[in-house]
């Protein structure tokens, strides 16, 4: 969704990196230029307005440090910055137990799904969620939030015969005390625009349930409206969040940034794909990382924690350490990374690639891989050697690939295992040590290292 804001940022900010000295007229022409960016991806006139002069008044109030050059400190400014615009502080649900969540919003935004990957996100922290239909005018939403609960083992409370809401959610609520839930979430149901009908439910089903969230479900793609939409919804209900969907789509950033500062209501989480577990907690400070180009590697690693398998891994690095490592392995590991994410996804949370576009062709490249690997036998898989003409053609067919894909992935790996050999023993067991923080006495710590002895030490393992 940033992807587009962080390339104009970027651009912007690249005359800034290499100023030795900072005056009122660089600064000037660089934020006129941040915030040409931050308009054209849908930020609120107002707020790209507003954020331009905390920016400016900081930078002209700030002493340069010693240790980094002004223009990297103006950057860390617009980072600082850009954390309060998107909200410092807590961005959880309260504690209390059982939890009461509504969920509001426009028809279209993702409610009745959001719900469900709310309940699945909660229940990983060890909640026991229910869900409640309260949408009873779109066709087949009673349905879908049916099967979503199922899927996932999730209580649901639905009652199809009555157009009553807030007598729906008052017995949803009841029927949640009896089966032990912790956590109830309240479907509602949207319109295509905001209209008296719909908040005058929502405000009659506030009174019913008295919730401790309320949530606005905003598709991102919405740009400026959905600030408007925010507003006018945090007017009547008082919101305690918001939940932005769609963050995965060609949206262009605007509204992330705008709503907190138009309504004051922090974003909670966010909705990055259409899968039930694709969806994330909000955190202010890494998505302006993210936005600047820096990454997200803390969110990278908790993904990896959450979604790899840690004694495969283990078993993995042992396999590699003697070079042991073939085909087999090699497709174990395809499918451990595809649980944390397309390459795309993963490229944008390490610094310095957000603007590497790593996309379809290298998704396509490894789902080639996997169906060559998946045409081998088993045998074939463990001894990559016994892989002779004829084996390849009939690899190539199972795959429906051509013969030279065959032959190019086993090249590759070839000069993988010749590299792994090379490594085998005392180097890689240095490397190892050194990497972990000092194991090897022979190696020193690379934690605390100067860059150019890392580069003289690099040399030594080619």
């Amino acid at each position: 969704m940033f992807e587009s804001l962080t390339d104009k940022l970027s651009r912007s900010l690249r005359n800034l990196r290499g100023v030795g000295k900072l005056s009122e007229e660089n600064v000037s022409d660089a934020l006129a230029e941040v915030r040409k960016a931050l308009l054209s991806a849908d930020v609120h006139f107002r707020t790209a307005r507003e954020f331009v002069e905390e920016v400016k008044r900081a930078c002209m109030g700030q002493e340069v440090l010693k240790s980094v050059s002004p223009g990297q400190q103006v950057i860390k400014i617009i980072h600082d910055e850009l954390v309060k615009l998107l909200g410092e502080g807590s961005t959880s649900l309260r504690d209390d137990r059982p939890l009461r969540v509504l969920m509001v919003g426009l028809h279209g935004a993702g409610k009745t799904t959001t719900s469900a990957k709310l309940a699945k996100r909660m229940a990983k922290d060890g909640r026991v969620p229910m869900l409640v239909a309260c949408d009873v005018y779109r066709p087949a939403a009673i349905d879908q939030l049916e099967v979503l609960a199922k899927q996932e083992n999730f209580a649901c409370y639905l009652n199809r015969e009555s157009k009553d809401v807030p007598q729906i959610a008052r017995q949803g609520w009841e029927e949640s005390k009896r089966n032990g839930s912790d956590l109830v979430i309240f479907d509602t149901a949207g319109r295509l625009q905001i209209d008296d009908d719909l908040v005058d439910e929502l405000e009659s089903l506030k009174k019913e349930i008295n919730p401790h969230e309320i949530l606005l479900v905003a598709d991102a793609a919405l740009g400026q409206e959905a600030v408007n939409v925010a507003k006018t919804f945090h007017e009547r209900l008082n919101l305690t969040g918001i939940v932005l969907t769609k963050v995965d789509g060609d949206a262009r950033g605007g509204a992330a940034l705008s709503m907190k500062r138009v309504t004051g209501t922090p974003i909670k989480f966010m909705g990055v794909g259409e899968k039930i577990d694709e969806f994330e907690t909000f955190h202010p400070d890494r998505l302006a990382s993210r936005i600047l180009g820096m990454g997200d590697v803390v969110s990278l690693v908790e993904k990896a924690q959450e979604n790899l398998d840690q004694e495969e891994s283990m078993r993995m690095a042992e396999k590699m350490l003697k070079a042991e490592f073939n085909f087999e392995d090699f497709l174990s590991q395809m499918r451990q990374m595809k649980k944390i994410g397309s390459m795309g996804s993963i490229a944008k949370m390490l610094p310095g690639m957000g603007s590497v576009k790593v996309g379809d062709q290298e998704e396509a490249a490894l789902g080639k891989h996997e169906s060559i690997i998946l045409s081998m036998t088993k045998e074939e898989r463990r001894l990559p050697r016994i892989l002779g003409g004829s084996r390849r053609k009939r690899i190539a067919d199972g795959a429906g690939v051509q013969i030279r894909d065959v032959n190019l992935l086993i090249k590759q790996f070839s000069q993988m295992q010749k590299m792994m050999k090379k490594m085998k023993g005392g180097k890689m067991k240095q490397m190892m040590g050194a990497l972990g923080g000092g194991g090897n006495e022979a190696m020193p710590d690379l934690s605390n290292m100067d860059p150019k002895d890392l580069a003289k030490l690099a040399k030594q393992f080619k």
